[in-house]
């Protein structure tokens, strides 16, 4: 013990000489020094100090990026655009355990499609949940444009909860987006195609049988699930539905949907027709469709809506007798219509026109309320003119897309894809105010909660297609650019390139950090993906393995076990070839971050299992051999000892007896030697202890987590203590030897996190109560 205080004092003070030296060569070194080596400009200097987050700091906001063919969530940070995670939505993702453990998989198969296991998804538009019309940080959800899905996301771990296919559409864009209190999830079908029908139809039927569509998913708040049986799904005519938007304040209980291919047009360049891109946009308007989902709620609950495949259907032949859908000409291949912060307003843009058109909502209510409609859709849909509800058009440039807003009254951004460049203007008085060029070919664009009645401002980030040249290349396949830009003055700045190298991210949504309350830890034995206590919940000592055989004579080997540093109980795991083998494992750790993984070799199988977690794998042993098993996180010291093997043997095996022989024998003599390092570490644990309970720890949160943690490993450290003093008393040196190292274990576990209590108070100023 005294060697290893030695030791741990000469790194200590070999750290600090060349800490010295560090800042000695730092002072040797001015700003202009690094500008000139670097080649740096006082503008760049400027964009660095406006993005730069010091070392333990944290952002002011988190945006949640779609993935795109990855299929999963990016979480980073703005202005650090630090990457913090990705989450597992429509694809299993490993790290997290996501696929991989049953609970997980029991999520993704909510979203097979026509009884197939879909594991990827082409994630576009996240929404987070709201509170009249505000972010509120409760929940994310996440669309599936290739399988028409919609994930549910919990903000309170950042999990994915819950997977709905739609069972209409067979392909979707326009999702997620959500009503001003989340009452429902909007989303819209992209290719028309039949929708009561899931066997082939000839396109020849197209104008007959194809349909568009828009579902409303009805949301339980209290549940945090989407409910498919309270949900109602509109038909609509056999354009492409786009992008959506649900209307607020003055707007709100409406919704809005725009389109393109209004021209219905079937392609074929194999039958010497045409291509699709040709026939879509003949045409120099499509259709902007309004749907009056507060009046179809009352429709639904009065029970005068029909149900099909478990859900609310409206025939367009309903929705147009009930006032529920209207349209309005619009630029022709629009990309999104968003409404304004007061819900005055909509904001189109058609990607081959190069104006933003801004309609007036008061405009639209009052054409429908006095009939004013300049006739109907082949479907029978009115048509509101589009020149009686305008309030203005913008000439922005080429190529508009998407448009955020600003917290300055009338104040909008919008992408222009083809002129790369970001267009800042007043929609109001339609004055365009600022431009800047970005790199290259912006899609989507985002500002600090831009979409809410309450958009924050400060930054944007332009969500651009194309890197070309602005990283280092990588090979054929590019990363993304995701820059960030300053808005917080009259002219915007380019501060920051991010690179995202995972998919095709589409759209992202960025939220006060300080609105999000993320758990840290798990109520113990908890089954993350249902949010309730886990059947399988094991604590200490309750450990147990079973086999069990039904009257057909197949087998299951069932383990209820637990994982804590530095350890996986059970560490052997016998079963007989042709068994199932169920594994549970709960996390014992109460400290944040301690999570601990679980992978073994040759059966497919990875946990992630976050502290008081339980997680479960289930295989098919079908092979005799030896199965090793290994904690994948690094826990501890001693990380590469938390181990196990799975040992099955096959039918018909008969055990001879051969006796375990010792690698390593120890005396009476080491005992007592390992005996006295472990009083000695106790004294340091008790110093410790004196210092956190003479301060006021109970009011710093990650400090009594801390403290509970090390509790428990001085509690497994007596059970140790105890089992080496009765191997003393029997003189089996052997195991009192071994079984002291365990109680040293523990100790040095509790004393580390001790000393990490003991750190986070020095830092926090905390105050000595005794």
């Amino acid at each position: 013990m005294h060697e290893l205080t030695r030791r741990s004092l000469s790194l200590m003070v070999g750290t600090a000489l060349t800490m010295g030296a560090a800042t000695a060569a730092w002072s040797a070194e001015t700003l202009q020094d690094v500008m000139k080596r670097r080649g740096l400009t006082e503008k760049d200097l400027l964009a660095a100090a406006k993005t730069y987050t010091p070392t333990g700091g944290r952002d002011e906001y988190l945006a949640f990026s779609s993935g795109g063919q990855s299929g999963q969530v990016i979480v980073y940070g703005i202005p650090s655009m630090r990457i913090l995670k990705y989450i597992g939505v429509f694809t299993p993702e490993p790290w997290q355990g996501y696929g991989f453990d049953d609970e997980s998989k029991a999520v993704l198969a909510q979203g097979r499609i026509r009884g197939k296991d879909i594991v990827y998804g082409d994630t576009h538009h996240p929404a987070i949940s709201e509170t009249d019309g505000d972010y509120d940080g409760k929940y994310l959800f996440i669309n599936d444009k290739a399988n028409p899905r919609v994930a549910v996301i919990d903000l309170h771990d950042f999990e994915t909860k819950q997977i709905v296919a739609n069972p209409f559409f067979k392909s979707e864009h326009g999702g997620a987006f959500v009503t001003p209190n989340t009452e429902y999830i909007m989303e819209g079908t992209q290719y028309a195609a039949p929708l009561l029908e899931d066997g082939f139809v000839p396109l020849e039927e197209f104008n007959d049988k194809y349909r568009g569509g828009l579902t409303y998913w009805k949301f339980n708040r209290e549940k945090g699930r989407i409910e498919p049986e309270n949900s109602f799904v509109f038909e609509l005519p056999p354009y492409s539905q786009d992008l959506s938007d649900a209307g607020k304040q003055d707007s709100y209980g409406w919704g809005f949907t725009n389109s393109f291919c209004s021209e219905r047009y079937v392609g074929g360049i194999e039958r010497g027709r045409p291509p699709f891109e040709a026939g879509c946009s003949s045409k120099d308007t499509d259709f902007l469709h309004l749907t009056n989902w507060k009046k179809a709620e009352e429709l639904v609950r009065a029970g005068k809506v029909e149900q099909e495949r478990g859900m609310y259907f409206i025939p367009m032949e309903q929705a147009i007798a009930e006032g529920l859908l209207y349209l309005i000409p619009e630029p022709k291949s629009p990309h999104g219509v968003d409404v304004t912060p007061d819900g005055k307003y909509l904001i189109v843009s058609g990607k081959l026109d190069s104006h933003v058109s801004v309609y007036s909502f008061e405009k639209i209510m009052q054409a429908i309320e006095e009939g004013e409609f300049e006739g109907k859709d082949p479907y029978g849909v009115p048509i509101i003119g589009m020149q009686d509800v305008l309030h203005t058009q913008i000439n922005l440039g080429l190529g508009p897309l998407h448009t955020q807003f600003d917290p300055e009254p009338c104040v909008a951004y919008t992408s222009l894809y083809v002129d790369s460049q970001v267009a800042k203007y007043d929609y109001c008085k339609g004055k365009v105010l600022d431009k800047l060029s970005i790199h290259y070919n912006i899609g989507h664009l985002m500002t600090m909660e831009g979409d809410s009645v309450s958009p924050d401002g400060k930054y944007l980030v332009a969500l651009n297609k194309l890197a070309i040249d602005r990283f280092n290349p990588v090979g054929p396949l590019h990363p993304q650019n995701h820059q960030l830009i300053d808005i917080s003055t009259e002219k915007m700045q380019l501060l920051y390139d991010m690179p995202v190298p995972l998919g095709e991210p589409h759209y992202v949504v960025a939220i006060r950090a300080d609105k999000l309350k993320p758990a840290v830890r798990y109520k113990s034995g908890w089954d993350s993906r249902t949010d309730q206590r886990s059947p399988y919940k094991t604590r200490a000592g309750r450990e147990k393995t079973e086999r069990t055989c039904d009257a057909e004579g197949k087998c299951t080997t069932e383990v209820w076990g637990t994982v804590i540093r530095s350890h996986i109980t059970p560490e052997i795991i016998e079963a007989e070839e042709g068994d199932t083998v169920k594994i549970h494992l709960t996390n014992l750790e109460r400290a944040q971050d301690e999570v601990h993984g679980f992978a073994m070799y040759g059966q497919n199988v990875q946990l992630s299992i976050e502290p008081g977690k339980t997680a479960s794998t289930t295989f098919v042993a079908d092979q005799a051999g030896v199965f090793p098993y290994y904690c994948t996180e690094f826990c501890s010291a001693l990380h590469l000892e938390m181990q196990g093997y799975l040992l099955v043997r096959p039918k018909g095996y008969q055990a001879t007896a051969v006796k375990l022989v010792e690698g390593t024998l120890y005396t009476k003599e080491d005992y007592e030697t390992q005996v006295k390092t472990n009083l000695e570490t106790q004294a340091v644990i008790d110093q410790v202890v004196a210092y956190i309970t003479s301060h006021n720890f109970k009011d710093f949160p990650t400090v009594v987590a801390l403290v509970e943690d090390a509790t428990d490993q001085l509690g497994f450290s007596e059970g140790a203590k105890k089992k080496s003093e009765e191997a003393a008393a029997k003189e089996d040196w052997q195991n009192a030897m071994l079984w002291a190292n365990q109680w040293w274990q523990y100790q040095v576990k509790a004393a580390d996190l001790g000393l990490r209590a003991k750190t986070y108070l020095e830092e926090s100023g905390a105050q000595k109560v005794w």
